[in-house]
């Protein structure tokens, strides 16, 4: 079931600060298994699953529901519309995708100028989202008018495909993995009473994470998570980050945290006695609700588990499954252990 949880995850549109498919989807799945639902007034899932025992910390698990994507600032005359990003995206991976605006899905395409219309500086630089500009097809803007508003979301195309023999390649892996992998979790049996946590709006601030903490007041929080690995060509040593292949990333530090060393070091004992590869990263880079939740409150002992994943932020990100059923693994073993160091 996780792998088919992560490819109807990853084929719904849910752009940070509009999660509503994706929440949809989770409640409709998880009614069955959880003790209790909530929706906090962000958005935010929050539901709790009573475990063989009450824990003797409170635990929550999270993983935030939203993705990057576009939205529409404005009408040009004949009938293309300026965007902006919501969340981090890098403007030249966007140009000449497709995309589907609004909630009716309208299918449309991102345009930028042609080559031969740059002078010799513009040809060097880097693309700006002011430079680009989206394409639905209208005649003028009167005709764009009718099909769309301004603040319409854009996404890019869903897709979801198997690539060699064990990756995935999609839209949104960051971070329908860690939903996918929570949905799994909550149909078990745990040891633990746990807080399942599904928020929103990470990927503009983390700022489901800071509302949804303060409210759960977890004593631990494991973070689940999909993160840069840049194993590709000309990457050499750290500068890779971390590999597809190698399995679960858990971060000793990012530019929002520093984690739990104590969390950190089970993490690794328990992958050892798995016999499941683990791996952490080489830089300090990157960041997650975790830099949220750790802060929250008198403050919270925290751990991230991320999935390797390349093209981070693109239409077209790839994970390893094995990676994914891995991080699964590890997060079943420290639901137990972590409560009780």
């Amino acid at each position: 079931m996780l792998n088919k949880y992560l490819e109807e995850l990853c084929l719904l549109c849910a752009a940070s600060g509009n999660e509503k498919a994706v929440r949809e989807y989770i409640c409709e799945n998880i009614k069955h298994y959880a003790d209790s639902i909530k929706i906090d007034p962000l958005g935010s899932v929050i539901a709790e699953k009573k475990g063989r025992k009450q824990s003797p910390k409170k635990l929550m698990i999270s993983a935030h529901m939203d993705e990057v994507g576009l939205i529409i600032t404005y009408i040009n005359d004949d009938g293309t519309m300026q965007i902006a990003p919501v969340g981090g995206i890098d403007a030249s991976v966007v140009i000449g995708r497709p995309v589907v605006v609004g909630d009716n899905n309208i299918n449309g395409v991102i345009g930028a100028k042609p080559v031969h219309l740059l002078n010799s500086n513009q040809r060097k630089e880097l693309p700006k989202f002011s430079e680009l500009y989206l394409d639905i097809g209208a005649k003028n803007k009167k005709q764009a008018e009718e099909l769309i508003s301004l603040g319409t979301y854009v996404h890019f195309l869903p897709s979801f495909n198997i690539i060699g023999d064990i990756k995935v390649c999609s839209k949104a892996l960051d971070d329908r993995i860690g939903c996918a992998i929570m949905l799994e979790l909550i149909k078990e049996e745990i040891p633990y009473d746990v807080t399942f946590a599904f928020l929103v709006q990470e990927e503009v601030g983390l700022r489901g994470a800071k509302a949804a903490a303060f409210s759960v007041n977890p004593d631990i929080a494991i973070v689940l998570e999909a993160t840069t690995a840049a194993d590709i060509s000309g990457a050499n040593g750290d500068a890779k980050v971390c590999s597809l292949g190698n399995g679960p990333v858990v971060s000793f530090m990012d530019r929002s945290t520093i984690y739990d060393r104590e969390l950190y070091n089970l993490a690794f004992a328990e992958c050892k006695r798995m016999d499941i590869p683990c791996q952490t990263k080489t830089r300090i880079a990157g960041g997650n609700d975790s830099g949220a939740i750790h802060m929250s409150r008198g403050g919270v002992r925290t751990i991230a588990v991320s999935a390797p994943c390349r093209y981070l932020h693109s239409p077209s990100s790839v994970a390893d499954l094995n990676d994914i059923q891995n991080c699964l693994k590890l997060t079943k073993a420290m639901i137990e252990k972590a409560v009780e160091i």
